[in-house]
């Protein structure tokens, strides 16, 4: 007797947004406008954050009163996790990018997801890993190379290069005082490179900052 085949299942890719959507208790919506503050650093640390939409800038300010970038998040991010480790102050000032959709999930309810929803708790993993990652490669950027490679690598990852296929990208209107920040240069370093870029052809403005994948070379070169 000839047997079927049997038909494989496929399986859904999670959503984030259609999961949170469905969350009804601890749970806040925010509407936040371009360089609206959402918390400062030293903020009671009592909630974690998911961007639905829109950008978020992380800002920290030394004793000293030095402020420097320490990331601008995306759409799928999630940011103020250090409360879920134990620390009851905010490490860094939160501020909207542009306008931004966000979801505010409070400190008990992440933790009962975390625990009750395994597959929302992998998506959680695997994002602090990457981000663990980028951290990591951020502080060996900072450590070992030139400012040059530096603007190179931060205007690179922000086009998202590599990712999905993409090769080159537009890369929204930020200004060369938050590079020089993100890069820890000053905004006339960071003037002087992206204009020696343009020049050679490794990037273009039309509409925002086009980076084309010939900028990599900066970074390989030694």
């Amino acid at each position: 007797m000839e047997r079927k085949p049997v038909a494989s299942k496929r399986t859904t890719p999670f959503n984030p947004q259609t999961f949170l959507a469905k969350v009804r208790l601890g749970k806040t919506l925010l509407q936040a406008r371009k360089h609206q503050l959402i918390f400062s650093q030293g903020d009671a640390a009592d909630a974690v954050f998911y961007i639905q939409a829109g950008q978020v800038k992380l800002t920290v300010v030394s004793q000293q009163g030095k402020e420097a970038v320490v990331a601008i998040l995306e759409r799928g991010s999630f940011f103020g996790e250090s409360c879920l480790a134990g620390h009851l102050s905010r490490l860094a000032t939160a501020t909207a990018f542009g306008d931004t959709t966000l979801v505010r999930l409070d400190k008990n309810v992440m933790i009962r997801l975390l625990h009750d929803q395994p597959t929302f708790a992998e998506l959680f993993m695997t994002y602090l890993l990457a981000h663990n990652i980028r951290i990591q490669e951020d502080l060996v950027d900072q450590l070992f190379n030139s400012s040059e490679k530096r603007l190179a690598r931060v205007l690179l990852l922000m086009a998202h290069f590599g990712k999905e296929g993409k090769s080159e990208a537009i890369i929204p209107k930020i200004s060369q005082e938050v590079l020089a920040e993100m890069v820890g240069t000053t905004r006339s370093r960071v003037s002087f490179f992206m204009n020696k870029f343009r020049k050679l052809g490794f990037l273009e403005y039309n509409g925002g900052v086009h980076v084309h994948s010939s900028l990599l070379s900066i970074v390989l070169h030694d």
